[in-house]
């Protein structure tokens, strides 16, 4: 759905702290901060993790999941994997 890296980096896009997410959200400051602390995927109450989805889209932020097209025009942020740097050995 969301990972951790995805809230962080809409935060940053949107330039918002974690307190205004959470307001944003309707949910609390410690469950914004749980959220941002977990490894890949964020897990916790799917109606949790919707409010914060739909606050970030409705801020004008578009989610794209892995190896996604993104539907919309814009700017934004991808990651993927690096490229191989040269003279490394490959496998």
């Amino acid at each position: 759905m969301i990972t951790a890296g995805q809230m962080r980096a809409a935060r940053a896009l949107l330039r918002i702290d974690q307190r205004r997410l959470a307001e944003m959200a309707g949910v609390s400051l410690p469950t914004i901060q749980r959220m941002e602390a977990s490894d890949g995927q964020v897990r916790g109450v799917v109606d949790t993790l919707a409010k914060v989805v739909e606050a970030l889209e409705g801020a004008g932020v578009e989610l794209i999941g892995e190896n996604a097209v993104s539907s919309g025009g814009g700017r934004g942020v991808r990651l993927r994997e690096p490229a191989p740097r040269p003279g490394a050995a490959t496998d």
